[in-house]
């Protein structure tokens, strides 16, 4: 199966990074489809830790790295990360490719984000990571965009950019925002040009000529399916498709093209942010704070606290038919250890009704209360199992469970937080 797409299955942070730095080993190609420098994927290999915004999880492993057309870059964050991964030996000359057709970040992008959120009431505040993402997809939409093509061209951004530019100040200044220093910007995006020139080409071109000569793709979304635009919790989402209906228009690459679909799960259930967004598995008591220490629940790029809770297949069943998911990679089951019992989310009770679909009435959803089957927890240490016969009873009996109840064979469980401590439960 060349094509593969992983994309996260909850509200983020489920271990993407890691799960695609393991299926790059065999990988030619690994791909950004969407999102931005808002996601932070984390990899730990050996005692070094790689946090990666914009730059593929699998170019620690070889593949060549793509940032796909759906992809809004910002280029300072790239400079950073080529600096970083270079300064720790991952040489990216000639394998790190950006889509001519990629929209930009610009410098007044950020600040207008941060500005239109905190001019929301408290109840709809997105508490957005002020990385400019939904401004710059909004002037996607708008025809206001600049893509790295339109910078590139020298008559192009002549006469685009200092336009563009003054017509974000506008923006800030109608907000009560500060404006920016359009001269500096000017000369900040001028020293891009310099860094993506030998980047940029045709991404769904080399795409579409790996897959036509069998070379092996992962495909690697950034945020997670509850927070797809059009079909997670609307409006507290990111903006962009995020789970495998965003790979066509984020690639280049045809519809058909994939041949798998693995979503990542974490073994519970997390959501960044104090209060923003529906989670109706959320435990505010001690096994809450106890999956926020063991776990290490903190955003990678905004080091928020991520609020935790119990499993919820009533999201994941969603997710997965939603995506045409074939399997799961579930990971972080070894901070459930002493957890007892461990519970999975089954259907909500609203109002007295049982209901067994995610909700697109967030009122309803805010509204919603778990209903559990309960297992019994596990007290071993999994971090040592690699095979499926080194997990005890009760927690291969927990995955079990959700494999039942959310309708998708489990197929990599991980078990910490290193590539190696990884099981395979059925093909790669």
């Amino acid at each position: 199966m060349p094509v593969t797409c992983v994309f996260g299955a909850q509200w983020g942070d489920e271990g993407k990074g890691k799960v695609v730095d393991f299926l790059a080993a065999t990988a030619d190609y690994t791909v950004r489809y969407q999102g931005g420098a808002n996601a932070g994927h984390t990899i730990r290999v050996g005692d070094e830790r790689f946090a990666l915004r914009l730059t593929p999880s699998g170019v620690l492993q070889g593949a060549v790295g793509v940032i796909g057309n759906g992809v809004v870059l910002d280029p300072g964050v790239l400079a950073e990360e080529i600096a970083f991964l270079e300064s720790k030996g991952v040489a990216l000359a000639g394998r790190l490719k950006v889509s001519e057709r990629a929209h930009l970040v610009l410098p007044f992008h950020p600040p207008l984000d941060r500005a239109l959120d905190g001019s929301r009431n408290d109840r709809w505040r997105n508490n957005t990571t002020g990385r400019g993402i939904s401004t710059c997809m909004g002037d996607k939409y708008r025809y206001e965009g600049m893509r790295v093509a339109d910078l590139l061209s020298d008559r192009v951004r002549a006469d685009r950019l200092r336009y563009l530019l003054e017509r974000g100040n506008t923006q800030l200044t109608a907000l009560g925002a500060e404006a920016i220093d359009v001269a500096a910007a000017e000369a900040e995006v001028e020293a891009w040009v310099a860094l993506l020139r030998p980047l940029a080409c045709d991404t769904g071109r080399l795409l579409r000529d790996a897959r036509d000569a069998g070379k092996e793709i992962l495909l690697e979304g950034a945020q997670a399916a509850l927070l797809d635009v059009d079909f997670g919790t609307y409006p507290f989402v990111t903006a962009s498709n995020t789970g495998a209906n965003g790979v066509a228009s984020g690639t280049g690459l045809p519809p058909r093209s994939v041949d798998r679909v693995l979503a990542v799960a974490k073994a519970y259930t997390t959501r960044v942010g104090s209060d923003a967004g529906p989670f109706p598995t959320r435990e505010k008591g001690p096994v809450g704070a106890q999956l926020q220490e063991r776990g290490k629940e903190f955003g990678t790029v905004t080091g928020r606290p991520r609020r935790c809770g119990w499993f919820d297949a009533v999201a994941m069943r969603h997710v997965c038919a939603l995506n045409g998911v074939d399997a799961v990679a579930l990971t972080k089951i070894d901070v459930l250890r002493g957890v007892d019992p461990l519970r999975i989310c089954i259907a909500y009770d609203v109002d007295g009704r049982r209901v067994e679909d995610l909700p697109a009435d967030m009122d309803l959803l805010q509204r919603a209360k778990p209903l559990y089957r309960d297992m019994p927890g596990f007290d071993e240490d999994l971090q040592g199992a690699r095979e499926p016969g080194d997990l005890p009873p009760r927690a291969a009996a927990y995955v079990k469970a959700l494999e039942e109840e959310m309708g998708a064979p489990v197929q990599i469980l991980s078990v910490g937080p290193e590539r190696t401590e990884t099981v395979t439960m059925g093909a790669r």
